[in-house]
């Protein structure tokens, strides 16, 4: 079972590929220091949405299966990279159009949340060869008290009083049960921060994009925060902001099976 209501990231397919920012190289760097994303292999990159894992393995040589369940998302991402040799599949995580035993590695970033987890970590276990590797990872902003992410959160809240994505986000406790009860047992993780900057109007169209913005399901309450944001913002901000995130990982490796 999901423990989220989906968003449909796709009416902010544009929003998505233009302001948020993907994760960052050192990301890909360290994928590659523990053998992942390398040439030669095949990969599979679930929820792919604008494309930032397939791209970011693609560019180090890997194959590229990229699969998601918006074909707005889709586009977008072919439109980034005109023409990769990246396959892209609409379909969704649950049930993978791909044969048994037959991937290096497997990668879903920002997006497992949305999942049936237990049952895509099933999935995942199918496909992946015997030595292969299920990279779960987030890309998160870090509202600090104070921070131009923080005060944005505050301000959303005011619109979506029940948003259950606010604050500090801390992934590993739900993702761990999943990976554990499809059978993985070589789990490991890693977390890292990293400084981000984004001028105030990217910032906005990033917020326009993110998941307690589409809830709001109302294109005047959007249009009416993005307002009340863009004013918080000139008020109190200075451009660039400077939005702490972080980066996270759980890595289950297939040859502990």
């Amino acid at each position: 079972m999901r423990l989220f209501t989906p968003v449909d990231f796709g009416q902010a397919a544009r929003d998505y590929a233009a302001h948020r920012q993907g994760f960052p190289a050192s990301f890909f760097d360290r994928l590659a220091a523990l053998g992942i994303g390398r040439g030669g292999q095949i990969l599979l990159d679930l929820g792919t949405g604008t494309g930032t894992i397939a791209h970011g393995v693609a560019a180090r040589g890997a194959r590229v299966l990229a699969l998601d369940v918006s074909r707005p998302m889709l586009a977008e991402a072919r439109r980034l990279r005109p023409g990769s040799d990246t396959a892209y599949f609409h379909a969704g995580a649950e049930r993978l159009p791909i044969r048994a035993a037959s991937l290096d590695a497997v990668t879903a970033g920002q997006c497992w949340t949305w999942f049936d987890g237990p049952v895509v970590a099933r999935e995942c276990r199918r496909v992946l060869r015997p030595d292969g590797t299920l990279v779960v990872a987030h890309f998160d902003y870090l509202p600090v008290a104070g921070n131009a992410a923080a005060r944005t959160e505050e301000l959303l809240l005011r619109y979506n009083p029940t948003w259950p994505l606010a604050g500090l986000r801390e992934h590993y406790p739900h993702w761990r049960p999943h990976l554990e009860g499809a059978g993985f047992r070589q789990i490991e993780s890693f977390a890292y921060d990293e400084t981000v900057l984004y001028e105030r109007s990217a910032w906005r169209g990033r917020m326009r994009a993110c998941n307690g913005v589409l809830a709001l399901r109302d294109d005047a309450r959007i249009r009416a925060f993005d307002a009340d944001l863009a004013a918080l913002l000139a008020a109190e901000f200075a451009d660039p902001l400077v939005i702490p995130h972080r980066v996270s990982a759980l890595l289950a490796h297939s040859h502990g099976i």
